[in-house]
């Protein structure tokens, strides 16, 4: 077994009339920060805004945006590695 996350996103354009999910594969901080900034945009709300709702500073959205790679996070990839087990991730209706 391979160690992913899976994230997904929609495409709402025009050309497509069903919902068609297209798979992030996060391997690292770095294309995991691009999938929270894929889902904070397709929100459309700002970095701050949602700082704000996840009780955050600001600047800790932004470094994690731009691949901030947190003890946590590290030592939580390389557990699901060893364990060889993916993580699939996808939007929630909460």
């Amino acid at each position: 077994m391979q160690v992913s996350l899976l994230l997904y996103y929609t495409d709402m354009s025009a050309n497509h009339t069903t919902d068609k999910r297209q798979p992030f594969r996060v391997y690292s901080a770095s294309t995991l920060g691009a999938a929270i900034r894929h889902y904070r945009n397709a929100l459309g709300i700002s970095q701050q805004e949602l700082a704000a709702r996840a009780g955050m500073p600001r600047n800790y959205v932004n470094a994690l945006e731009n691949g901030l790679e947190t003890e946590q996070l590290k030592r939580t990839l390389a557990v699901l590695r060893e364990l060889g087990v993916r993580m699939t991730v996808d939007r929630e209706d909460w």
